[in-house]
This record gives C-alpha cells, structure tokens and sequence, in this order.
C-alpha cells in the first residue's frame, strides 16, 4: 500500500492489516459516521439527514465483494430504513441502545465470530462495540476517546468520505480492490 493508503492507527495496532484480511461482517453506526452528525428538523417534526454517495459506492463494493454489511444505530429513522435499502445493507438494527449486544446478535446471525467483524462508530455510545469489534474505527473527526480506542482512523470526516475510505482500506487489505475495478471497467 502506498503512504495514502496507510490508516492512521495506534501504535500497539500494528496488527491491523491482518484485522482488515479476516474481516467478512463491516458494520456502521449511522448519525456521525454515515452523516455529518447533523439532524435536520422541518417545522413538521420531520427529520432529514444527508449521506454522501462515495460512502454509499464504498459500501456497495463491500457487498460486491462479499462482505456482509449491517447498520446498527441508536436512533429509529424511516430514512435510514429507505437508504439501507438502497444500499441493499443486509442487516438494519435501529433503536439500538446496547451496541455490544447487537454486534454480538450480528455475529451469531453471520455465522461468524466477532474477530471477523468491522465496526466504525464516532462517540461515546459506540465504545463497547468498538471494543468487542475484530477491527475498530472511526472517521478522522471523531473525538479523541474513540480515535484512542480505533485500530484504523479515517483521515476523512464522518459523511464526507470516512466509510469509503475504510471500504477501501479493507478491500485492498484483502486483496479485492484491483479485481473490483477491473469488474467495473469491463461493464
């Protein structure tokens, strides 16, 4: 991997590479990590959020490769339903208050173990899935706590490249990047 493509990671994460090749389960928080953080809310009490499409592409070509991709999020939001399906994201969790326990739900529905499983949260309430996680990350603008306890920190904020960039991160780490282009330059 070129200097660019190299994460930020902790020093003792010098394993990290390794995390990313067993990786088959990549799972996101949503508010902070495929948004920006920010809520938008109309004079009606409805809310909007905005999702960047180049994450959106590193997902598909997560689940293009193979890799099993889920969102878990502590908010209930039809929007995130509707993109999820856009996306085709295999597992949807919302309303979700113990994170932990919903990545150790995903792992068992996986058929895998938690070693195999990638997540990427931004704050406080994704600690304990980060720390049960096989590979932990965060966008570049998370806060220090979280970015501490990451074995791979975006140099991108939370939507506005983060997931697509530790899309990318894992696939090249498995070997799949080039076959994935060359895939799209055929069609």
């Amino acid at each position: 991997m070129s200097e660019a493509q190299l994460p930020r990671t902790r020093p003792e994460s010098v394993d990290v590479l390794e995390r990313a090749r067993r990786i088959a389960v990549v799972a996101f928080d949503v508010d902070g990590t495929l948004t920006d953080g920010r809520i938008h809310i109309g004079p009606g009490g409805e809310a909007m959020k905005s999702f960047y499409v180049r994450d959106g592409m590193g997902i598909a070509l997560l689940r293009r490769a193979g890799l099993h991709c889920a969102l878990i999020t502590a908010r209930e939001s039809a929007i995130v339903e509707r993109r999820a399906a856009e996306l085709g994201i295999d597992d949807v969790m919302q309303g979700v208050a113990r994170k932990a326990e919903a990545l150790a739900r995903l792992a068992e529905r996986a058929g895998v173990p938690a070693e195999r499983i990638a997540y990427m949260g931004d704050d406080w309430p994704d600690l304990p899935a980060l720390r049960r996680a096989g590979l932990a990350a965060a966008p570049g603008d998370a806060p220090p706590e979280i970015v501490r306890r990451g074995h791979w920190v975006s140099r991108r904020p939370a939507g506005a490249g983060a997931v697509r960039e530790f899309a990318e991160f894992i696939l090249r780490a498995q070997g799949r990047w080039e076959e994935l282009l060359e895939d799209q330059e055929r069609q």
